[in-house]
């Protein structure tokens, strides 16, 4: 007991040293003569872009313009550097996990399989260490997201830079999360045999989405049941539904399910993709896939299968997204798209993938994802390639308009121990 006190103790303290959140933004900003990737596939050699209030009010080329300097309050001469949309984390538990080795610093789950109406949002800890970390290589929003059992609950979209979780909120329980069951055994037995709880699974989640469909049709049911009024959104297409399933035959089943009931799902994970690609097409089937950064699904597969998925995905012509893993490997976002690059992805699309294509998949695509006049103002500054961790340091960010600051405790570290040798 006095351990886990201990560890709590630790994280709370450390959580004071996390940086404060930016105020409002007061007079418009100019940023001049960068190159911006605009997450929409387009690029501006030698850019201006401003906002003010937090919105995009200018996105174009410097040369065709005239502009006038007294308007802004502040003027960015980025010259030789790149401007990039702010990164959106999907599927990540940023801010749900403080210490992954300490239990009590973990929130992403409820006791029981089957748990819609859970929010990750009200559990969001923005006092964390971790997304500070994050915005240091462009990561400004994350897919805050439930993790255990069939039905973990609700995520929502927030931007990392807030004094709660109210504040953080850019959509709120936009989806609904479903972990399908592995349709085959994940022993390491070579024979892969079916999952003998599969069907049974399965069937419990039939039964369950008949049941709230029933019980969602009545627009005043008695008793109130918290579980079906979480379905609701799913059934009125006004949430998302997630599927996390990443075997082919799995996958297929999992987006057949998903038709019976009128809903176009999007698969999570997604290992298989590369195998079923004519029927992602076919049923229109958004992606978020899972890190590049991994071993193949098979032994026998290519060892480079995963960085060469998203190429074929981008070739078919289906929506994709990247994702990283947990919480603090988040920083390694922009190196999932990287990796894909360096396999036949444009470097462009591996960006949108990014950008623009989670905005798509999330909703929030109206208002962020790409830089165009009229759409927040989230965006950062880079000296290099963000793609390329040799030279991916971002400058300076900005969230709906306001300056972050970039410090973090690990770069606090770092100064400190610089310091303590440098004297020796």
């Amino acid at each position: 007991m006095l351990r886990i006190l201990f560890f709590v103790l630790l994280a709370t303290g450390l959580s004071a040293q996390s940086p404060v959140p930016a105020p409002k933004q007061q007079g418009a900003i100019l940023i001049l003569g960068a190159t911006a990737h605009l997450g929409n596939g387009s690029v501006i050699a030698n850019s201006a872009i401003a906002f003010d209030e937090g919105k995009l009010t200018l996105v174009a080329d410097a040369t065709t313009i005239r502009i006038d300097r007294s308007r802004y309050a502040r003027i960015y001469d980025a010259s030789g550097k790149h401007v990039y949309p702010g990164l959106i984390a999907p599927d990540a538990t940023v801010g749900l996990v403080e210490i992954g080795a300490v239990r009590a610093t973990q929130d992403t789950r409820d006791a029981g399989p089957i748990n819609p109406q859970n929010r990750a949002l009200i559990a969001y800890n923005t006092d964390s260490d971790i997304p500070p970390t994050l915005r240091t290589n462009g990561v400004l929003m994350a897919q805050i997201t439930p993790e255990g059992g069939l039905m973990p609950g609700i995520s929502s979209v927030v931007q990392m830079d807030a004094w709660n979780w109210e504040d953080a909120a850019v959509r709120a329980d936009e989806g609904l999360h479903v972990n399908w069951p592995y349709w085959q055994s994940q022993s390491n037995d070579p024979s892969r045999t079916k999952n003998e709880n599969y069907d049974r699974d399965v069937r419990t989640l039939r039964q369950f989405f008949d049941e709230a469909k029933a019980y969602c049709q009545k627009t005043a049911p008695e008793p109130v049941n918290l579980k079906y009024e979480a379905m609701r959104g799913i059934f009125d297409k006004k949430q998302t539904l997630y599927i996390h399933t990443g075997q082919s035959r799995a996958m297929q089943e999992a987006v057949l399910f998903a038709e019976i009931y009128g809903l176009k799902p999007v698969l999570v994970g997604a290992n298989d993709a590369w195998l079923i690609v004519d029927f992602l097409r076919s049923h229109q089937v958004s992606l978020i896939l899972s890190p590049t950064q991994r071993l193949p699904a098979r032994e026998d597969e290519d060892v480079d299968q995963p960085f060469k998925t998203a190429a074929a995905l981008q070739e078919a012509g289906i929506l994709f997204a990247f994702s990283a893993d947990g919480f603090w490997r988040q920083r390694n976002l922009p190196f999932m798209a990287g990796q894909a690059a360096g396999y036949g992805l444009p470097r462009e699309a591996a960006l949108s993938a990014l950008t623009l294509n989670t905005a798509k998949i999330l909703g929030i695509d109206s208002f962020t994802g790409s830089l165009e006049t009229g759409k927040d103002a989230t965006l950062f500054i880079c000296e290099g390639d963000v793609l390329d961790m040799r030279s991916c340091i971002v400058t300076a960010a900005f969230i709906q308009g306001r300056t972050i600051d970039l410090d973090n405790k690990q770069k606090a570290l770092t100064r400190k121990f610089n310091e303590k040798y440098k004297r020796q």
